[in-house]
């Protein structure tokens, strides 16, 4: 047990948590989140993914040295509440939980324009259901999966790139790497990618010797996505180059056409349908465990933070998560989430940086946390204005509600 509620079980080692990361950042995001980027930076692409590179390398350094401190579900929301307050944990989990949660029906509808784009939400509401069946089953069940998901991105994403890299249209040229005004901007797109390595964190209650496990699996998860999207990046920009890249709708199936083997682009296509399943497990499993953390300090109702008594998984939060997802997937077209998700993502780490920060008073130890909130801030407000405007909207009426419900708590009957 602890002081809030039942604990949840811990039965995840290194290479689980690895897999588990990987599945979040080597997901959909490759496969989309290319070309956006393209259009804002041109033949700063290259610069774009190294600049959002350092600044996970920050979050990411400082999301380890806080999941080993308090190694309970919840990630930067609990951070946040025990090193600044419970307002910033607050506003930290109510923009991941907002994000996220888009960026779920986001991946879902991904998932049914590969397999079935005439029925894309129909699809997009059955893959939520069945993922949340899995995520209901276990973590155990939620990391074997991860693991098979994981490994045939990874041969699909190696083909594209060997396709591309050995093809006669391949042009070294094409890699020139040029400064432009949008290369922050593209940074900010690309974080996208780079941010699964935060369900690692969330999951902390249910990682085995979270003190040694989290800290090494987290900037390994983070170092095999940054060769891997180098490569891709590399491969795609050889035989598409910036301008072709930016123009594309599926970029890494257009290069595999332009590289000579149309027949492999079918088999892309399936490997993107896969990879976003792979980001919609590891969505719902992070989102449910900061709802979980948040229930438990009742700034979501109660009755989320109940543990089922058998599979020891946050059973309600998994549905209502799994609830809301398919709804939003069944209704709304958000594939155009990235750069929301983005601006709510970098303003969660923005708040883990901040708490890492407090956790040592030397210069040295500084750094990286300092450097990380700095890169957060600017890249947030370098998304495109809409996407800025709607974090911005959001954030607001989450710290409107949490004064509210403040207020509510405060109120003496008479």
């Amino acid at each position: 047990m602890t002081p809030t509620g039942p604990a949840l079980r811990r039965t995840l080692g290194v290479g689980d948590a690895v897999f588990v990361g990987l599945g979040s950042m080597i997901g959909a995001g490759v496969f989309v989140a290319l070309a956006p980027a393209a259009r804002a930076a041109g033949s700063g692409l290259l610069l774009g993914l190294a600049v959002a590179a350092v600044v996970a390398y920050c979050n990411a350094t400082s999301s380890a040295r806080l999941a080993a401190r308090y190694p309970a579900s919840g990630g930067t929301y609990v951070y946040g509440r025990e090193r600044l307050g419970e307002f910033w944990g607050y506003l930290a989990g109510w923009s991941f939980i907002v994000g996220k949660t888009a960026s779920c029906a986001a991946m879902a509808l991904t998932v049914g324009m590969y397999v079935w784009p005439e029925q894309a939400h129909p699809v997009a509401v059955a893959a939520v259901v069945v993922l949340t069946a899995v995520n209901y089953g276990g973590i155990q069940k939620s990391a074997r999966v991860t693991r098979a998901i994981v490994a045939v991105v990874l041969v699909v994403l190696a083909s594209v790139v060997v396709v591309c890299l050995g093809s006669g249209r391949a042009d070294a040229g094409r890699l020139d790497v040029g400064v432009s005004g949008g290369i922050l901007q593209a940074a900010g797109l690309l974080f996208f990618a780079f941010a699964g390595y935060a369900r690692i964190a969330t999951l902390a209650e249910e990682v085995r010797d979270p003190e040694r496990t989290i800290p090494r699996a987290i900037p390994l998860a983070l170092g095999i996505t940054l060769i891997v999207y180098g490569c891709v990046a590399v491969g795609v920009l050889s035989v598409l180059g910036p301008g072709g890249l930016g123009q594309a709708t599926a970029p890494l199936a257009d290069a595999v056409r332009e590289a000579g083997l149309p027949g492999l682009a079918p088999v892309v296509r399936v490997g993107a349908a896969v990879a976003a399943l792979g980001s919609l497990l590891a969505l719902i499993l992070g989102v449910s465990r900061t709802t979980l953390a948040m229930a438990r300090d009742r700034h979501l109702p109660g009755a989320l933070a109940a543990v089922h008594p058998r599979s020891r998984v946050p059973h309600r939060a998994e549905l209502a998560v799994g609830a809301v997802v398919g709804v939003l997937a069944a209704t709304v077209d958000v594939r155009s989430a990235i750069g929301f998700s983005s601006f709510g993502v970098l303003a969660y780490y923005a708040v883990a940086n901040a708490s890492a920060w407090t956790l040592d008073t030397s210069r040295a130890s500084r750094v990286v946390p300092a450097l990380g909130l700095l890169g957060c801030l600017v890249l947030a407000f370098s998304l495109p204005a809409d996407s800025v405007i709607v974090g911005g909207g959001v954030l607001a009426a989450g710290a409107v509600a949490y004064g509210a419900m403040r207020g509510r708590r405060g109120r003496v009957p008479r």
